[in-house]
């Protein structure tokens, strides 16, 4: 049986607040896909990541929830890279973590803030307001009034991205178990709602964020949307700033804080990055 310590982390705290916990295991090099299961299980948060040594980048790092094992996860390397900076393990600076959305950039800097490179975006399909309202609590006219369609994109993870009007976001009561069977037949991770709000204000949207399928009922920051729902907002809306601020976790009482940042070539995007603040809040020792 071998002792692990797992550090507790809240990833995209607003102010030092909120944020979404994820768990952190560092020199994970000889535990096996099963014990890292059996450990995020444990932690029992949406996400636990796991940092090994890489023969060719900087880290590798592997993501587990509570029932299965993810390509990627924003909102646990925000947390690794931060654990690691805090305790001292690396500097401010670049570096690159090996994970199953491919070789990704992280950025350090001297506050602590921390930047994370995605996949550039993927956009898989779009979906009637009349399949989607009812997932979500919401009559059909009304979704559609967004002028927005409804668009399954990935920056590393597929998220199904719902514009809903303003006002009704806190409001949603969401269908799980008809979320769970659309997820399954679209190879779908969640589903991404947002409400724009007055960029003039600092925030661009506030969100929610539902993954049943991944035992997640809504998480409060979730940093693989952030830059699909960045990508997405480039992508329909004209003109706007290709800087974002967004605002998640708001009808859970726990507000967090995420930025994104998209870099564009004529109409084409040409990188995608999240990042924000991350605070340790425990430990806990697993046996496995």
């Amino acid at each position: 049986m071998e002792t692990v310590q797992a550090y507790l982390v809240n990833a995209f705290t607003a102010d030092g607040t909120g944020g979404n916990p994820a768990g952190v295991v560092l020199h994970a090099d000889s535990l096996s896909d099963q014990q890292k299961l059996a450990i995020a299980k444990e932690v029992g948060f949406s996400e636990t990541a796991f940092v090994c040594q890489d023969n060719e980048v900087d880290f590798a790092v592997s993501f587990f929830t509570v029932t299965d094992e993810v390509d990627f996860c924003g909102h646990a390397t925000l947390a690794a890279f931060s654990t690691m900076y805090a305790h001292g393990l690396i500097a401010e600076g670049q570096y690159i973590q090996r994970t199953k959305a491919g070789l990704l950039g992280v950025y350090v800097d001297a506050t602590g803030h921390v930047v994370m490179e995605q996949r550039l975006p993927e956009f898989k399909g779009v979906f009637d307001s009349e399949l989607i309202a009812p997932l979500i609590g919401l009559e059909a006219e009304r979704l559609a009034s967004t002028n927005l369609p409804i668009e399954v994109v990935s920056t590393g993870l597929s998220d199904l991205i719902v514009a809903v009007p303003h006002g009704s976001l806190d409001s949603l009561v969401v269908d799980e178990s008809r979320l769970v069977a659309f997820c399954k037949e679209h190879n779908v991770v969640g589903l991404h709602a947002f409400e724009l709000c007055n960029q003039q204000l600092g925030v661009t949207a506030h969100c929610r964020n539902f993954a049943p399928l991944f035992g997640i009922s809504e998480e409060s920051a979730t940093g693989s949307s952030t830059g699909a729902l960045a990508s997405y907002l480039t992508k329909h809306i004209d003109g706007i700033e290709t800087q974002f601020l967004f605002e998640q976790g708001r009808a859970m009482g726990c507000i967090s804080r995420l930025s994104a940042s998209i870099k564009l070539q004529g109409q084409t995007i040409t990188q995608v990055k999240v990042g924000g603040f991350a605070k340790q809040f425990d430990t806990q020792t697993i046996h496995v």
